[in-house]
């Protein structure tokens, strides 16, 4: 599986899958969340609406993924996760780690072949980019390993020049 990291629009990413970095209401936000929201169309809020209505009612836990139709977006499919939130006490790796690994195994049930990540948690979840980037590319990684077959190629797609420079950083290590 190739692994890349690239700056660009997330929205305008033609995957199989782009990973939508929600919050747990997924009903839209700030951030990725209200860009991909945006770009998709009504569509998506009322596919995000049935998944909580039938699956989450709740509202989506932190490290838990779950897919809807991308609509207007260049994709086939959003994976919605929900990062740790760093200023709300959630500090634990394990539990970023469970977003892109969620996420990957959601990706891959639904055939995907190709996987667009944001820096899940990086922004207003207020988590250290580079501590994101490390993360991020170890487990997918690590996923990889364990799923030979699984994925042709995952794509970080980055908003900032910052943030590109930790993911190739990443990379290199």
């Amino acid at each position: 599986m190739r692994i890349l990291a690239e700056q660009g629009d997330l929205t305008r990413t033609a995957t199989d899958v782009v990973v939508n970095a929600a919050n747990s209401s997924l009903l839209g936000g700030g951030g990725v969340d209200g860009a991909l929201h945006a770009a998709a169309g009504p569509g998506l809020l009322a596919a995000c609406r049935e998944v909580r209505r039938t699956a989450w009612p709740g509202g989506l836990p932190v490290g838990e993924a779950v897919a809807t139709g991308a609509f207007d977006l260049p994709a086939q499919w959003v994976v919605h996760t929900v990062g740790p939130n760093r200023h709300a006490g959630q500090t634990d790796p394990a539990l970023l780690a469970a977003c892109f690994r969620r996420s990957l195994d959601v990706s891959a049930e639904l055939g995907s072949r190709s996987v667009a990540f944001p820096a899940v948690s990086g922004g207003v979840y207020g988590w250290a980019m580079s501590e994101v980037a490390q993360i991020a590319v170890a487990t997918v990684r690590e996923w990889a390993a364990g799923h030979p077959d699984g994925l042709d190629e995952v794509r970080f797609v980055l908003f900032s020049p910052s943030a590109l420079a930790e993911f190739e950083v990443a990379l290199r290590g």
